[in-house]
């Protein structure tokens, strides 16, 4: 046996996701580079792991037993590391956060300071939708988690990180008429809707339902990517976050449609359940938080004052 440790979390990252695709996303390699390392850890077992049925690939009993085995000793690889640099006086463990779909863009940039001056921690940041967000808060399995919506049948504490505007965007100037009122300009508007669920989606239909305005919905899609991609095809219009498309408005690729009622601003806060014990690594990133919210906001979202 000479399986090495890097080959030993590809294979436990295949097992968790149950696909080479998902597992090279996650691990930030190419899908060859992921299949290669899988070949050559099975090379060194006579037993299969998985086994490919079709474009699927399944894993063997004796593969699970395997990931169980590599994941025994990765997560004892860790306590090492963690060790040894508690011992040179620096903050170590993992800082957990799950993140709803927008708030990739947001989120990193309220770790990038902390992670760069704390280099005993290890980051697990997983961005899904807002239904998975919450199920892992519940579950207790992340330390925080990103929204922009507070939920309200959790129990839970937050700290406030930036405000989220959200405006009506295409890709064409809708020509509008003096004395327009909004509920003729959305009248016979083609729009796109993210899912059901979503905070997007669920701020948009709030502001429809508070100024009693009939929609024409041309398609529901399932992130914000999906939607902005489709904005700059040209198949409709939305009411999206302008977090998410800094580029495209700075290239005149998508424009602000100008409605009185809008923009509508939520808040993206960082949340965690009430009366949850704090480890010494969330602790700290609390702390720093609250100390340098401020100046991340100037100095990293500033654009979003020209809106």
């Amino acid at each position: 046996m000479n399986y090495t440790l890097n080959q030993l979390r590809i294979f436990l990252k295949v097992v968790q996701t149950e696909s080479v695709t998902k597992a090279a996303e996650e691990l930030f390699l190419t899908q060859p580079a992921v299949s290669i390392q899988l070949k050559n850890f099975q090379d060194q077992f006579d037993i299969p792991l998985t086994e490919v049925v079709g474009r699927k690939i399944y894993i063997t009993d004796f593969g699970r037993e395997i990931a169980e085995a590599a994941e025994n000793i990765i997560n004892q690889v860790h306590a090492i590391n963690y060790k040894t640099l508690a011992y040179k006086g620096q903050l170590t463990g993992q800082l957990k956060i799950s993140v709803v779909s927008t708030g990739k863009y947001v989120m990193p940039y309220f770790l990038s300071e902390f992670m760069k001056k704390n280099a005993g921690v290890e980051l697990n940041m997983d961005v899904t939708n807002k239904y998975k967000v919450l199920e892992s808060l519940e579950n207790n399995s992340v330390d925080f988690a990103l929204v922009s919506i507070l939920p309200t049948a959790q129990n839970v504490e937050k700290l406030d990180l930036l405000q989220n505007k959200l405006y009506l965007v295409g890709s064409d100037r809708i020509p509008l008429k003096k004395g327009n009122s909004t509920k003729e300009i959305f009248e016979n508007l083609p729009l796109i809707f993210r899912e059901k669920g979503s905070g997007t989606r669920q701020t948009m239909e709030k502001f429809f339902s508070d100024n009693n305005i009939s929609v024409l919905k041309r398609m529901e899609l399932s992130s914000n990517e999906a939607v902005k991609q489709a904005l700059l095809a040209g198949l409709g219009y939305s009411i999206m976050p302008i977090i998410g498309i800094k580029n495209e408005l700075k290239n005149k690729e998508l424009d602000i449609i100008p409605i009185k009622e809008l923009p509508i601003t939520t808040t993206w806060s960082l949340i965690w359940l009430k009366g949850k014990n704090q480890t010494l690594v969330s602790a700290a990133y609390l702390e720093f938080l609250k100390k340098e919210t401020s100046n991340i906001v100037q100095s990293k979202f500033i654009w979003s004052e020209l809106y």
